[in-house]
Formats: C-alpha cells, sequence, structure tokens
C-alpha cells in the first residue's frame, strides 16, 4: 500500500515553540505518523509519512484551530508517495533555526524575494542575464541540478554566504534566480542576498519538488535525481522515485 509523504514548512512566529513539542509528538505518535518535524521561534520545518488519512488529519490540525492557531496557515506543502514508511521513527525537536544558517540573523519573515511559479522559471533560467544558482550542498546539486545553474561548493547551508562574500557583486549580478528541494531555503537565501544590496532576487516558489511534479519531463530544464532526505533517496519527474540516481549517498 501507497504512503503519503508530507514535506512542509513555515516562517511564523513561534516563541512558545518549546510547549508545542509534546502535544505534536503525541498527534503524530497516535496517528502513526513517522518523519521529522523541527520547531523553533521562527517556525516549522519537516518531512513525514503516514496513511492518507493521517497525514490529511496532521495538516488540517497544523493549519489552524489546533495548538498552534491559525499561525501555520499557509504552510508551504508538498505531497508525494512512498512504496514504504521511508521514515524508521518519528522525531519531533526544537532547534535554534528550522533551517541552520546564521543563527536567526536573517529573518524571511520580514522580506523574501520575488517567487517565480514552476512554470514560469525556464524562462527565467533561460534568460543570459540571469544568474542560476543551486543553494543546496555540493552533495546534492551531484545528484541532480537545474541546466546552467551554479554550484557553490557548500557542504553545510551556512556556507552559502561565505559564497556570496566570494563570487557575487550586487553591482555584477543584478538578476538572481534561487532554488533548492522544497523552497525554505531558498527562503532564507533570499532574505539575505536582498539585505546584502542584491537588487532582483527571484526563488523558485515550491522548489525543485515543485518543479518536478509540475512541469512536464519533455518541456523540464532539470537533469538527474533530487536528492530527499528519507529512504527513497531521491525522486525524478513526476516525484516518482528515483533510487538509481543516488547510488553511494549515505542517509545521516
Amino acid at each position: 500500500m501507497a504512503v503519503k509523504v508530507a514535506a512542509l514548512y513555515r516562517f511564523a512566529p513561534l516563541p512558545d515553540c518549546a510547549d508545542l513539542v509534546a502535544p505534536l509528538r503525541e498527534l503524530c505518535a497516535e496517528l502513526g505518523i513517522r518523519g521529522t518535524l523541527l520547531l523553533a521561534p521562527e517556525g516549522i520545518n519537516g518531512t513525514v509519512a503516514g496513511t492518507d488519512e493521517a497525514i490529511d488529519d496532521l495538516v488540517a490540525k497544523l493549519s489552524g484551530g489546533w495548538v498552534f492557531g491559525n499561525r501555520l496557515a499557509g504552510m508551504e506543502l508538498k505531497f508525494s508517495t512512498a512504496s514504504a514508511l521511508p521514515f524508521g521513527r518519528l522525531k519531533v525537536r526544537v532547534k535554534r533555526e528550522i533551517v541552520a544558517f546564521d543563527g536567526g540573523a536573517t529573518d524571511p519573515s520580514q522580506r523574501v524575494g520575488t517567487y517565480v511559479a514552476p512554470a514560469d522559471w525556464n524562462a527565467l533560467i533561460a534568460d543570459s542575464e540571469t544568474v542560476v544558482i543551486d543553494t543546496r550542498n555540493a552533495f546534492e546539486v551531484a545528484i541532480g541540478t537545474f541546466v546552467g545553474a551554479r554550484d557553490p561548493g557548500t557542504v553545510s547551508f551556512g556556507q552559502f554566504r561565505d559564497y556570496v562574500a566570494r563570487e557575487l557583486d550586487p553591482a555584477r549580478h543584478r538578476r538572481i534566480a534561487l532554488f533548492c528541494t522544497g523552497g525554505i531555503r531558498c527562503e532564507k537565501a533570499s532574505a539575505y542576498l536582498i539585505d546584502q544590496g542584491f537588487a532582483e532576487v527571484h526563488h523558485l516558489k515550491g522548489g525543485i519538488l515543485a518543479y518536478l511534479e509540475q512541469v512536464p519531463e519533455r518541456e523540464s530544464l532539470w537533469r538527474g535525481g533530487c536528492f530527499v532526505f528519507d529512504g527513497r533517496v531521491a525522486l525524478g519527474h513526476g516525484l516518482a522515485e528515483a533510487p538509481e540516481t543516488a547510488e553511494g549517498i549515505e542517509l545521516a
């Protein structure tokens, strides 16, 4: 039986995040959900899997009316399937940031770059005036990326700031297009670039996963697989499992 997988995030003020861990963990356990959910003062991030009914119930509660109130309404959500549970256990944790970058100095809830729908992404990155940057880590880029994209060569996302200081200049790089797996790293990266004086910053709405889901393979500028942090290892067009594109990669 197919398993439903939900990748989700939302930047929203959660000063009470430590108090939310226990009820969230209990709910997921009751629903038989496995995966990882991270809470921080800046929001929520995670990927979880379970039955259709369990995932739908969790999403409904997170989106409003439960212990989070309406703070997670409008959270970024992407659904896919797996042939079996891609996670061995459930983890619900509090972190300083929901995606580690600069200790929380960059705040995407204040301002971010311009969202670009998957249907409009090809035209943007095909323009020679656009600097296309993959914000993911080097081993992810090696599995798959967009045609013509720059690889910052990072081991951890926080190193993206060093790449910007070393390789990018607001005066020369006037239009930048960023992308990542599901969109969360681009939220922070685009906010950071704006803070550094870059005037025109775009990022792929919903990330690579949304692109692979919505853009037909015959029109796609994506090559390879998209690494995901679970037992499926990588996904291809249509969000089909594509583990053959990630041979030799070991999950942490």
